[in-house]
Order: structure tokens, then sequence, then C-alpha cells
């Protein structure tokens, strides 16, 4: 059975947070809360082979020649600067 919860002193920067994001998808203040939730507290496990072959899809997807390993790692690199 589900069991209830009561949040308290949520800072205004955090509920407006909420607020939006359930907005975005269409969802009650308490249903975004719960996914939230989900999302950090029961993360779905991905098997290695599964996580490789999505990654292999997209790269698929890349125009040829545009993005070699170097160039993304070079970006990498630059997002961290």
């Amino acid at each position: 059975m589900p069991t209830t919860l009561t949040l308290k002193n949520i800072p205004d920067e955090i509920y407006e947070r909420l607020r939006q994001s359930a907005d975005l998808h269409r969802r009650s203040l308490n249903s975004e809360a719960i996914v939230c939730l989900e999302t950090i507290l029961v993360p779905t496990r991905i098997a290695p082979a599964q996580r490789l072959a999505r990654a292999r899809a997209l790269r698929a997807e890349l125009p040829q020649g545009k993005f070699r390993a170097k160039d993304i790692d070079a970006a990498k690199r630059a997002g961290r600067a």
C-alpha cells in the first residue's frame, strides 16, 4: 500500500523547478515528485551490452566523418574547463 509523505520547508527555488517540470510533463506536483525520487533512488540497470548497442546505434546516426573520437575527446575536455 502506498505511503503518504508530507514535505515541509521546501526552498522556493526547488518548488518552482518542480512546478515547472510538472507543467512541462503534464503531471501533478505529486506525480512529478514521485518520478524525480524514482529516477534518483531506483535507477534502471542497463546491461553493458545494451549500453554499447545504444552507443553504436547513436554513432551510426551521426554524419560520417564529422565526429571522430579525437573531436569528441576535445569537446569533453573543453566542457570541463
